[in-house]
C-alpha cells in the first residue's frame, strides 16, 4: 500500500472560520457566498460578502454551457473583483455549491482560490457575526479571459466514455440511490427529466459528502487519501474524471482530489448524468 499523506497538499487552499472573522476586511480578498438555495444570502451572510448565483451568473441562459469570458469578466468586475483578488468561497450543505463556484473560477483561470473550511453551517453554528447589509465595492476592470480551460479541467461526454473503456478512475459522487438506478435524482428531489437511471460503466461509487466531517469540514488528508487513492483508484499517474448530475457535486470532490490531495490531472464531468442519461447510445450499468 502506498504511503498516505499527513497533511494537505495545498493548505493554503482552505481558510477557517476563526481566520476569515478576524480579517473580514482585509485589502485583495473578497468572500462569495454560493448556495444551493439562492434565496439563502438574503437571510443573512458574512460580512462583506457577495453572491454569486450559480444559475443565474455562471450558466448561460439558452446553451447549457458556462457563461462567456467576456460575461466571466463583467461578474467580477461588478463584484470589485480583479485578477489579483483573492476570491474565499463558502456556502450552505457543506460547500457543495462554494466548491461549484470555486471551479467555474478555475475554468476561466483565475488562480487566487480559496474555500471556507465548514462553510455556512460552521460559521452559523460557531454564532459568527451575520448582516443583511449588501455590500457595494468599487466597479473593477478585470480583463476578459484568453480562454476557458475545458481541456485542463471539465470533461465531456466522450472523454468519460473514452475513461470507461480505458478501466481509469473514474468517480460517482451521486448518492447510492442514483448510482444503483433505483432513483433517477437525488433523494427528496423532483424528478428533472433523465430517462435512464444508473451509472457509467466501471464507475466507482464515492458519494460526494464521504469527504466531509459531521461538522461540514473536509477530513483529514490521509483519510482522504484512503477513500480516493485505495477504494476510488485516483494517483497522479493516471487521469480521473468526477461526475455527479449536473456537475456540482462532483466539483466538490474535484476540489478535495485536486487541492487537498494533490492531483493535477482531475477533470469534472458537468453533463454527468443529466446528460449521459438521457444520451442516445451511450452505455450504462445497474446495481452495486
Amino acid at each position: 500500500m502506498a504511503t498516505h499523506p499527513t497533511q494537505y497538499a495545498h493548505p493554503e487552499a482552505l481558510v477557517e472560520t476563526d481566520w476569515l472573522e478576524k480579517h473580514l476586511k482585509d485589502e485583495g480578498i473578497r468572500i462569495i457566498e454560493s448556495n444551493e438555495d439562492v434565496l439563502l444570502y438574503d437571510t443573512g451572510h458574512i460580512p462583506g460578502a457577495v453572491h454569486i448565483d450559480w444559475r443565474a451568473d455562471l450558466q448561460d441562459p439558452v446553451i447549457r454551457d458556462y457563461l462567456t469570458p467576456e460575461k466571466f469578466a463583467e461578474l467580477c468586475s461588478k463584484n470589485g473583483i480583479t485578477p489579483e483578488t483573492t476570491c474565499i468561497f463558502y456556502g450552505d450543505k457543506a460547500n457543495w455549491w462554494a466548491c461549484y463556484a470555486l471551479w467555474a473560477f478555475r475554468l476561466f483561470g483565475h488562480e487566487k482560490v480559496k474555500i471556507l473550511n465548514g462553510g455556512r453551517d460552521k460559521w452559523k453554528a460557531e454564532q459568527r457575526p451575520m448582516t443583511r447589509d449588501v455590500p457595494k465595492y468599487p466597479k473593477a476592470n478585470y480583463p476578459m479571459p484568453k480562454k476557458r480551460f475545458d481541456k485542463e479541467i471539465r470533461a465531456f461526454a466522450d472523454e468519460a466514455l473514452a475513461q470507461s473503456k480505458a478501466g481509469k478512475p473514474l468517480i460517482d459522487v451521486r448518492s447510492p440511490g442514483e448510482y444503483k438506478g433505483e432513483i433517477t435524482h437525488m433523494p427528496e428531489y423532483p424528478q428533472e427529466g433523465v430517462l435512464r437511471g444508473g451509472h457509467i460503466p466501471k464507475a466507482k461509487s464515492m458519494p460526494w459528502k464521504t469527504a466531509t466531517n459531521d461538522d461540514a469540514t473536509f477530513k483529514p488528508a490521509s483519510e482522504l487519501a484512503k477513500i480516493y487513492f485505495d477504494q476510488c483508484g485516483g494517483k497522479a499517474d493516471t487521469d480521473t474524471v468526477v461526475y455527479c448530475r449536473i456537475g456540482e457535486r462532483s466539483s466538490h470532490t474535484w476540489f478535495v482530489l485536486t487541492y487537498l490531495l494533490g492531483l493535477d490531472n482531475v477533470r469534472n464531468y458537468d453533463g454527468s448524468w443529466t446528460e449521459w442519461g438521457n444520451k442516445v447510445g451511450a452505455p450504462i450499468e445497474k446495481g452495486a
